[in-house]
């Protein structure tokens, strides 16, 4: 009786350890918000590489101009080679160091998906922060579609854009789809990057955080260009959500169908309706005028329109109205699909495209 009164003993002792150990484990991985973003950071401390201040500085020729690219807002932006042979881009500002940066490296750097630039690490030393990302060679979609160094009308068809569309929705889509919920707060098309094979990669997901939990900033401190991607909710009352990065989206589709800046699409009359403002030009059959003629002939009439109404979609006055990212990568992956077998040629030579030239002509 005695044996059996010490099996009983430490068989529970053992399953009330193990209901413990479970409840804590669930906590943890289910629900991180309750438990604050620093604890569930160390989940994810070891996929994050914390770079010595003398490594890139050698990577950087001490920070030298050459090696400068850019500059966003978090800071300058340099190219760095790091001693085994990895590319990088590098970006730097002075700041007094503080815990709550490299929490938000650690909890950044755990976001891996095909379509989001990956963060590879940080470093805080004399005072300087600076976040360490994969180096994207084809550099930012504005240029190509207005900067310097535009890529060739191969580069630039309807299926090209569209799959870069595709690429981006999927980055923020996967931002929108974390927990707690991300949003990018900073999307447009300077943040939208290519590789070498034209993949799309969204850049600087985040890096508000950086800048201070809660903006402070008003629209004054917006350049006019920035300012256009702002939902209306985020001008007036600076009221950040995944409806304004849906909304921002929408300003990056238009100007990848008119290969412009939207500012100078709209005169620089910011506050116009962007919606509407489309839909008139779909109404008054003059929408081919705002289409980039990079884009050439080979499109469908129906998957052109089926775009623009996406962009009418997502720039909506009313957030509710407008649909969720995954809604959008469900669309332009269809749009994508559908464009890229029915503009080939088909049977015996004859071209199933509808051109350019006869798009939105008004029924008879």
């Amino acid at each position: 009786m005695a044996l059996l009164g010490v099996v009983i003993f430490v068989a529970w002792f053992f399953l009330c350890n193990n209901r413990s150990a479970s409840r804590t484990s669930e906590t943890d991985s289910s629900d991180p918000s309750q438990i604050g973003r620093s604890q569930a950071v160390q989940l994810v401390i070891r996929e994050t590489r914390r770079f010595e201040i003398d490594e890139l500085s050698i990577a950087t020729k001490n920070f030298s101009d050459k090696s400068l690219i850019g500059e966003g807002k978090f800071g300058e932006v340099y190219k760095g080679l790091l001693h085994d042979g990895m590319l990088v881009a590098i970006k730097r500002r002075f700041a007094l160091p503080t815990q709550e940066f490299i929490q938000e490296a650690r909890y950044l750097a755990s976001i891996q998906h095909r379509n989001i630039v990956t963060l590879l690490g940080y470093c805080q030393a004399s005072g300087q922060q600076i976040l360490v990302y994969e180096y994207v060679p084809n550099g930012s979609v504005s240029i190509h579609l207005y900067g310097a160094g535009q890529v060739t009308k191969e580069k630039l068809e309807f299926k090209h854009r569209l799959s870069i569309a595709l690429g981006a929705a999927k980055g923020l889509a996967h931002l929108h789809s974390l927990s707690p919920r991300l949003a990018h707060k900073d999307f447009k098309t300077a943040n939208v990057l290519v590789d070498e094979n034209f993949i799309a990669k969204v850049a600087d997901a985040g890096v508000r955080n950086f800048l201070g939990r809660v903006e402070s900033a008003g629209p004054s401190s917006q350049t006019t260009t920035d300012e256009i991607f702002l939902a209306p909710e985020v001008r007036e009352f600076r009221r950040f959500s995944e409806k304004s990065d849906i909304y921002s989206f929408g300003v990056f589709l238009l100007e990848l169908l008119s290969g412009q800046e939207a500012v100078e699409l709209l005169s620089s009359n910011t506050n116009q309706n962007l919606a509407e403002w489309v839909q008139n030009h779909q109404e008054a059959g003059t929408i081919s005028s705002i289409i980039d003629p990079r884009i050439g002939n080979s499109f469908t009439t129906e998957g052109m329109e089926e775009y623009i109404q996406l962009i009418i979609r997502c720039v909506e006055i009313s957030s509710e109205r407008r649909p969720a990212m995954s809604y959008m990568v469900t669309e332009l992956d269809r749009i994508l699909e559908k464009e890229m077998s029915l503009t080939t040629i088909m049977g015996e030579g004859t071209p199933v495209v509808t051109l350019g030239s006869q798009l939105f002509r008004a029924a008879k």
